[in-house]
């Protein structure tokens, strides 16, 4: 028989922090639900959980615990999931590790995540999709009330940016009509 202690400190140094460089938040979380678990398993089994083997944490103790959490404690479905999550992840962990008990593991493993409704994604009334495209145009008959002004600014300063100067009618555009002229050929 093995001994759930030291296969749940491997679990949380080796596994979690080593191997899988788990966030601390992730970590906490697991451990919070292994506090939860022995202390039930404490209860249900009245035996230590220093005394713990690995075989007493069958599937039918995980399930009463996972219902103990939804109506014991008024957790909901998402919290029993991520709870099952840290179970399911340790018991992964001991299937490599103790492939003896590979049938308790399977067990386990094959117990489901729980289904719950999720809510569902309402639609924006008309004045809500309206109000962001309102804001929109308000805030580009501003920039268009600025630009010029801006434009005109640069152009004042000899900014690097600003456009060239359009031709002047008494200068002739390159390329245009005075240098399209050829001297005629013997008229």
């Amino acid at each position: 028989m093995t001994p759930l202690a030291p296969l749940l400190e491997a679990f949380f140094s080796d596994r979690l922090l080593r191997q899988r460089r788990a966030s601390p938040h992730t970590v906490a979380a697991y451990r919070d639900a292994f506090r939860l678990l022995l202390a039930f398993t404490e209860k249900h089994l009245r035996k230590a959980p220093s005394d713990l083997l690995l075989a007493d944490l069958d599937a039918p103790l995980i399930a009463a615990f996972l219902d103990h959490l939804e109506k014991g404690r008024g957790n909901s479905a998402r919290t029993r999931n991520a709870r099952l999550a840290a179970i399911h992840s340790f018991f992964h962990f001991a299937a490599v590790r103790e492939p003896a008990h590979a049938a308790i593991i399977q067990r386990v493993l094959a117990l489901p995540q729980k289904r719950f409704d999720r809510d569902l994604v309402t639609f924006l009334s008309t004045a809500e999709v309206e109000a962001p495209s309102g804001v929109m145009a308000r805030a580009a008959r501003s920039a268009a009330r600025r630009f010029p002004a801006a434009l005109l600014a640069s152009c004042a300063r000899g900014s690097p940016s600003a456009p060239p100067p359009a031709p002047t009618s008494s200068s002739p555009a390159p390329g245009g009509p005075a240098s399209a002229t050829t001297p005629s050929s013997g008229s």
